[in-house]
This record gives C-alpha cells, structure tokens and sequence, in this order.
C-alpha cells in the first residue's frame, strides 16, 4: 500500500449536494439534470481542471427512465465539459450505483484506457419516486417456479425484516442505531464538518432530513411499515432522499502534473453475491473480500462508511465483522443523511475522505448492500503526506 506509482488511480475532488427529503425537501423542485450540472460545475471550477481534459463520465442512477440519459449528457455540457471531448455513461448496480461508476472510471484508468474522468451518481427520488418502478416483463410461470429467482422481487423492507428473523435482532437495538445516527449527523452538521464536501444548489446548502431533536422515545412509538409485527420502522430505515456526488479521478502523474492536491488514493473494489430474501448482509461478504484483494485487515481500518440502508442489516453487518462501532459513520449515515440511491456510493466517498483528512487518519472503506442480493466495498487510502 506504501509504495508510489506514477500510474496509482488518485481522487483530486469529492463533492456532494447537500441531501434534501424527497417530496418535502429542498431539492424536491429542482430536476435531476440541475443537481448534476452543480456539482460537475463546482468539481471543474474548484479544481480549475479544464473540462476539456476530462476524458470519460460514468454516473449511476436507479429509477429514472431511458430519457434521463440524454438529461445527464445535457447537464455535463451544461456544466462545462465539453461533448466533443468528454464521454458518458450511466451505471445501475442499484445502491452501489454511484460507488461502481467511481469504481468503472479507475478501472479506465488502471487499465491506461484515460487519464483523467469522472464518477459519480445523482438521485431525484422526489421526481422518480420508488413507486413509479413497475415489475419487471418476465415469463411469470418460468420465474414462479424458481423461489430465488422471486425473491429477487422482495421489498427492501421486507429483505429487513428477514434479516431481523434470520438472526434475531431486537427493536430497541435497532431504533438505538438509529438515533444514533441521527446524533452524530446532527454534531457533525452542528460543527460545520459537511461545509468541505458540500455544493450548495441554489440557496439551499444543507442536508435536511437529520432530525437533531428526535429520542429513543420518539423512535419507539413509530409502527412496523412492511410486516405487522415486524421491528423495521420509517424511522430506522433509511430516507428517501434528493442528491448528486461527483469524484474526479486520474493518475498520480497527472495529479502532480497540474499541482493538484491528492485527497485519496484508490486501492480496490468488491462485489459479492448474497441471497436476495436477505440483500442488506452484502457488506459482511464484500468488506473481507475487497480486503484481501489490499492485503489489509479489518484492524487496518480506521474510518467505515457503511451504508445504512436500515439499522437491521448494517448493525448485523457491524456486529458480524466485530468492527468497533466507533469507526463507523463517525457523520452519520443514511437514517439521518438520506440515501439517494444511485448517488449515495459517491456521497459516502466524499465524506470519508473528508474524515480520514479531518482526523489524520489513513485507510478507510465504503461499503454498501444492493438489491436483489450483493454487497460492494471499496478500500481508500489518505496517504500522510498529502493532508489538506
């Protein structure tokens, strides 16, 4: 890990939106093209890379139609990367959405294909709500015979309820997850610590869905929402959110070429199947794998950004791994920030690295759980002599 190359994938630029309420929020009127044209702008503008040097754009996105294609393309031109120069393309590996196309541009880029791009990922849940998804065109009586092959269809909330059944965990762990959550994003928010990773879009330059005055009481009170005597509640799930993260990546030499300060250095990727009835274990089986791939180990690790697409699976992910639960989601994570599904991977990348600099700390993964059963994880390296 020690050892420099002219050729090592190095991160130059995180950057995030802030993360709004779908419906309620902020952002709730503001199209999906204009979160992206913001943040691509401002990663352009704040590097003073030339747009026209930026070689490749892959964004991920998991509920807007075939269309939205051509909005993502418009909204990079928008920002001032130029068509002619620079290509696109859009990813769906559903929640890790945005952490693979960080993922497919260093690729591109370990593999010579470019020296310089983008990755990243943006999420209007507000104008392409989880109800405008509709069941897939199968052959039904080919599928129904195959019980994994349905389960594939299970609700997210409903893969949470069978992660509590399969390993018996209880309520009250699991809202005191939450609200945890809540209380560290709260501080966090408090102490200014989003401002760095943060593009405000219009006048709006703040995540809004942390509740700083909820209580365990609060938590306790709110009913099942997928089974009627199940534990996983609206408020210790994660929210339904607003949101675009933009990574630019590219080689060490162009990085010391243009004088530009290396935020992180880019050290490996996994995924991992699971089984789909219980999707949200993914990162227990993604986090050792892309660990080996580093030749690290979990102690290795100071800082996990886990995404908490609900108490039940990352607090069982946490538990099984024996990860101290003080290295993870030091900021809060998706309870109280939101999780923007296919923005959410690039998201937790720009605040890692903004933790591992803030701390002076050195190794840090992301990791996440995806639908229909997976779990991807990415190690990071803050290299000490490149602290901001």
């Amino acid at each position: 890990m020690s050892t420099k190359s002219p050729n090592d994938v190095v991160i130059v630029s995180a950057l995030r939106t802030p993360l709004c309420r779908s419906r309620k929020g902020g952002l709730a009127k503001v199209p999906p093209s204009t979160l992206l044209t913001t943040v691509l702008k401002a990663t352009i503008e704040r590097t003073r890379v030339n747009g026209r040097d930026v070689q490749d754009i892959c964004l991920g996105n998991c509920l807007m139609p075939p269309s939205g294609f051509a909005a993502m393309r418009m909204a990079q031109i928008v920002a001032g990367i130029p068509a002619e120069s620079a290509s696109l393309q859009w990813v769906n590996r559903q929640c890790s959405s945005g952490l693979q196309a960080v993922a497919h541009i260093a690729n591109s880029i370990a593999q010579h294909e470019i020296q310089v791009g983008i990755g990243g990922g943006v999420e209007s849940m507000s104008f392409y709500p989880m109800s405008s998804i509709k069941p897939p065109d199968v052959d039904w009586d080919v599928m129904q015979a195959q019980t994994t092959a349905m389960d594939c269809l299970t609700p997210m909330g409903v893969t949470s309820e069978n992660v509590i059944d399969q390993y018996g965990l209880e309520r009250s762990k699991l809202d005191a997850f939450a609200l945890a959550s809540h209380q560290k994003a709260a501080a966090a928010q408090r102490q200014g610590k989003f401002v760095a990773e943060i593009v405000p879009v219009g006048d709006v330059a703040n995540d809004d869905g942390i509740r700083a005055r909820t209580t365990l009481d609060i938590l306790q009170t709110l009913k099942p929402v997928f089974k009627e005597h199940g534990s996983t509640t609206a408020g210790n799930s994660s929210q339904t959110t607003d949101g675009a993260a933009a990574v630019l990546l590219m080689t060490r030499s162009q990085a010391e070429k243009r004088g530009l300060a290396i935020l992180g250095v880019w050290r490996g990727y996994a995924v991992k199947a699971v089984e789909p009835r219980v999707m949200g274990i993914g990162p227990a089986v993604a986090i050792p794998e892309v660990l080996k791939q580093c030749h690290l180990t979990l102690q290795d690790i100071d800082i996990f950004e886990i995404n908490e697409a609900f108490a039940s699976q990352a607090s069982w992910c946490i538990d099984v791994l024996g990860i101290a639960p003080e290295k993870v989601n030091p900021n809060g994570g998706a309870i109280a920030l939101g999780h923007p599904l296919g923005c959410t991977g690039a998201r937790q990348i720009a605040t890692l690295l903004n933790e591992l600099h803030r701390t002076k700390q050195r190794y840090g993964v992301v990791s996440m759980c995806i639908g229909t059963g997976m779990g991807a994880a990415a190690v990071l390296e803050v290299e000490p002599t490149s602290r901001l």
